[in-house]
């Protein structure tokens, strides 16, 4: 069975393309470039992975991400962390080793907004360009090609790069120079945990005052309370099911990024700190796979 949902690409000349990282997310995304006619080479640490997505949408694969890069326009990425990002680009066997002159590093992965800028300067000291590029939408986004994307670097070369990626998007939409995609999406992240803990408490208190929480979040969904996690989460955290999307561990290591930012600028993010040690209570009960929703666990 196939990864990704069918849908309906907008007509964009092809282009020859790498994708590097072949997990939950990056998986489906390369996917959905394939399917939009792009030529595609991908790249994946285990080999198994990268010959099982050839074998699923066709293209050719690298062992290397020097190699997945050569000849290509655009190499998009989808990694762990700072410290993958880091090995998939710089050196002799990083892509932009591999990159000509002009072509566009798009990097999808959640990290920091000051490895974006580090990364941008490595690109233009080459004649070469980066985006940073993280996304927001889960495992369910990347599969139905509607991830909502949030960049920062060039004007031009986003222009570039919108028409192709919009396969695998449903908002592509550029923040700011470099580092603004990694900024907004920490705006993201200290969100959700914030509507997360309180949909936990809300929860939790339903059920110590005997309601039928069920119930309960059918009607206030319909008013001012409602929300995406309300709507995709509440009923499941009701039912003490975790097991599916965004887990706890990778939620906290977004906290940490965020939370690190917020020392160096100054903001004042109590309530993100707090949740954010909530979850490594999650943490210390075995969940750390478990989906973000698993705050609740804390509460019962």
């Amino acid at each position: 069975m196939s990864s990704i949902t069918p849908r309906d690409y907008a007509a964009t000349p092809s282009r020859k393309v790498a994708f590097l990282g072949l997990g939950v997310m990056g998986y489906p995304m390369a996917g959905h470039l394939a399917k939009a006619g792009h030529q595609v080479t991908v790249y994946n640490r285990s080999a198994a992975k990268r010959q099982a997505w050839v074998a699923e949408f066709g293209g050719a694969e690298a062992a290397t991400p020097c190699a997945a890069a050569q000849g290509a326009d655009i190499v998009f990425c989808c990694v762990g962390n700072d410290d993958d990002l880091r090995s998939v680009v710089l050196g002799a066997d990083g892509a932009l080793a591999g990159m000509q002159a002009g072509a566009i590093f798009v990097d999808h992965t959640t990290a920091s907004a000051e490895v974006a800028r580090e990364l941008y300067a490595a690109a233009q000291a080459q004649g070469q360009h980066f985006i940073d590029a993280p996304v927001s939408g889960g495992q369910a986004g990347a599969q139905n090609g509607a991830l909502t994307v949030m960049c920062g670097g060039d004007q031009s070369v986003f222009d570039t790069v919108a028409p192709v990626a919009q396969c695998f998007s449903r908002a592509f939409t550029l923040m700011g120079a470099s580092g603004a995609g990694q900024l907004t999406k920490m705006v993201n992240q200290i969100c959700i945990a914030g509507v997360v803990q309180g949909l936990s408490e809300a929860i939790a208190f339903g059920e110590k005052a005997g309601l039928d929480v069920n119930k309960v979040l059918d009607v206030v969904s319909k008013g001012a309370a409602q929300s995406w996690q309300m709507e995709n989460r509440g009923k499941t955290m009701v039912e003490g099911k975790f097991d599916f999307g965004f887990a706890v561990d990778w939620m906290r290591k977004d906290l940490g990024l965020v939370l690190d930012e917020a020392k160096r600028n100054g903001a004042r993010l109590p309530l993100t700190a707090l949740v954010d040690q909530f979850y490594a209570d999650v943490q210390a009960m075995d969940g750390g796979r478990n989906d973000t929703s698993s705050l609740i666990r804390r509460l019962r």
